[in-house]
C-alpha cells in the first residue's frame, strides 16, 4: 500500500467514523427525544435501544477512526446502518410529501453501509491501530 493510499484510507475512516461519533453524542444530549422517536416506530424497550445505539455509534465510530478491530467494527456498523435505514427511513411507507426526503436518507444509509463493506474487504490501511497490533503479534 502506498503512502497516498494509507493516508486516503485514514481520512476515509475518520470521515465515516465522525458521522457515528457525532450522532452518538447528539443522542446522549437528546436521550429522551431519541428514546421517544424509537418508541414511536413501535420498537420495544426504547430506552435500552437508545442506550445500545449510543454504544454502537460512539464505540464503533471511535474504533473505526482509530482503525481498531476495523473489519469487525465495520460489519457491525454496516448492519446497524442498514437496519436503521429500513426502520427509520422506510420511504415506501410514508406519506407522499415525505417520501423523497426519506428515500434520500435511506440511500445515504445504503451508501454508508457500502463504504463499510469496502473497508471490511480491504482493511484499515497501515495508519491504524490494527496495523500496529498485527505487526507486534
Amino acid at each position: 500500500m502506498t503512502s497516498l493510499q494509507s493516508t486516503t484510507v485514514l481520512v476515509g475512516r475518520i470521515l465515516l467514523g465522525l458521522l457515528f461519533v457525532l450522532s452518538g453524542f447528539a443522542k446522549i444530549s437528546g436521550f429522551d427525544g431519541t428514546a421517544g422517536y424509537i418508541g414511536s416506530k413501535g420498537l420495544p424497550l426504547p430506552q435500552l435501544i437508545a442506550a445500545l445505539t449510543i454504544v454502537v455509534e460512539l464505540g464503533g465510530g471511535l474504533a473505526l477512526m482509530a482503525g481498531l478491530y476495523t473489519r469487525q467494527v465495520v460489519v457491525v456498523l454496516a448492519a446497524f446502518t442498514l437496519l436503521a435505514g429500513v426502520i427509520f427511513h422506510n420511504f415506501w411507507a410514508v406519506p407522499q410529501p415525505d417520501q423523497m426526503a426519506q428515500q434520500i436518507n435511506f440511500m445515504k444509509n445504503l451508501s454508508i453501509a457500502g463504504g463499510m463493506l469496502v473497508l471490511a474487504a480491504f482493511g484499515p490501511g497501515r495508519l491504524s491501530l490494527d496495523a500496529r497490533r498485527l505487526a507486534s503479534a
